[in-house]
């Protein structure tokens, strides 16, 4: 379990993470989530000893990482994947960092094999591409088979394959009761891997719940309804708190009512329906609604 309390990082007059508390809970993928700058990256170096709190505690199983004997053992990390010896093959950066804490190099061997790292295992570090060096990253997190896992955007500059290879790796770790904590900006990604998420905006918690609970609180619930009598349907449900959109000559946008209540309504006054779709919102959509006031570095939209 990691357990962030009252975390609050400065840079100077820079308040970079103010009064940050959250737990990771061990059994769940916790996606964290915020857009830049918002502190995701210096709260997760405070977890592990690399940045000092200004004020406040993080601790890991309820100790603090700078105090772990065999940190490798227990605490995975992938924070920055250019943090290798470009001069040193995949095979011997692992062979390193095992020597560090006594562990076997067949399980350098085992680390490779599970992150497909094989074809370039003897390949020097410095001609890796951005997705090979997130492979040995990620190897080098899993080196010391740790109880807990702290992946910084481990699937940028992977393929397809091997996004959805560490989609399952995190679930399969939480499936063995080990903690996960996952950044990612790719939504649709982590709409797929977290089952609980922590939303950070200019340094504060805006957002810690369950991913269901966070969608349904911050999207609305859609139907489509499709019907050869859309003006009658329209009016059988404007009695109710219902939002009507009309998007083509028979089809109608519902929010604020259920699809089978629209169903009910529909039948009593025996209106024919040809569709009925609903359209939950989305992780990208609660996740826009909540930064929407917290994102430092703002684009121009397109007209």
């Amino acid at each position: 379990m990691i357990t962030a309390e009252h975390l609050t990082k400065k840079f100077g007059e820079k308040v970079a993470v103010d009064d940050v508390s959250f737990t990771v809970r061990p059994g769940l993928v916790t996606g964290f989530l915020g857009p830049n700058g918002a502190g995701k990256s210096t709260t997760m170096r405070m977890i592990v000893g690399l940045d000092r709190p200004t004020s406040g505690t993080a601790t890991v199983d309820g100790r603090e990482y700078a105090r772990m004997r065999a940190p490798l053992a227990e605490v995975g990390v992938l924070l920055d994947v250019k943090a290798v010896h470009g001069g040193r093959t995949a095979r011997g950066h692992l062979r390193a960092i095992a020597a560090t804490h006594g562990i076997p190099r067949s399980r350098v061997d085992e680390v490779i094999e599970l992150t497909g790292l094989g074809p370039v295992a003897r390949r020097r570090a410095g001609g890796f591409s951005l997705g090979m060096g997130q492979r040995l990253g990620i190897a080098t997190a899993l080196l010391g088979d740790p109880h807990t896992l702290i992946l910084d955007e481990p699937v940028n500059g992977l393929d397809p394959e091997g996004v959805r290879w560490v989609r399952d790796l995190v679930r399969h770790a939480a499936s063995e009761g080990r903690t996960v904590l996952l950044s990612s900006h790719l939504m649709s990604e982590m709409a797929q891997s977290a089952d609980h998420i922590v939303v950070l905006g200019r340094g504060t918690v805006l957002a810690d719940a369950p991913l269901a609970d966070l969608v349904r609180a911050w999207t609305t619930t859609t139907v489509r309804v499709r019907t050869p009598l859309p003006a009658q349907l329209a009016l059988a449900v404007a009695g109710t708190a219902a939002e009507i959109a009309p998007v083509g000559p028979e089809t109608l946008e519902i929010a604020g009512l259920p699809a089978a209540r629209i169903g009910d309504i529909a039948a009593s006054r025996g209106i024919p329906l040809h569709e009925l779709t609903s359209a939950s919102g989305s992780l990208e959509e609660a996740y826009l609604a909540l930064t929407g006031e917290s994102v430092e570095y703002r684009t121009k939209e397109f007209a």
